[in-house]
């Protein structure tokens, strides 16, 4: 084994710079693919939320048979009606049907898992879903 001399004491500068340079370009990397992997993920939530929703309205329309949500429940806003946008299940899509405890043959049924979504939604008459991903 080779004893040191005394002037071959721990790194040099030149190393330690290395180094460091690997280690932040390393860092760089690794923050820029988790940023875009979490806005990913919101995305791709909001898009399947908004598929629950949709198949939450025609699961409870046919249930109930339904062609059209009661047009008194909904406001009209232009040419199409809409409720208020909501995020909460127990009054979407209308005062008379909802998707979170909801009456059917005597039995409460909830075609949604949670009384709280994460989007804002509004429903027209024929039960197409909108979200609006402001929230998101």
């Amino acid at each position: 084994m080779k004893v040191p001399n005394r002037r071959e004491k721990g790194f040099t500068l030149v190393e330690l710079l290395i180094v460091v340079a690997i280690l932040g370009v390393l860092a760089a990397v690794v923050v820029l693919n988790v940023g875009r992997f979490m806005g990913r993920g919101k995305t791709e939530g909001a898009a399947t939320e908004l598929a629950s929703i949709q198949s939450a309205v025609f699961a409870m329309m046919v249930d109930n048979n339904l062609d059209e949500l009661p047009a008194n429940d909904i406001a009209a806003v232009g040419n199409i009606s809409y409720p208020a946008g909501t995020k909460e299940m127990t009054k979407f899509p209308s005062s008379t049907y909802r998707l979170y405890g909801m009456l059917v043959d005597g039995k409460m049924v909830n075609y949604v898992a949670s009384t709280n979504t994460t989007g804002n939604y509004t429903v027209d008459v024929l039960g197409t879903v909108t979200q609006n991903t402001t929230g998101y």
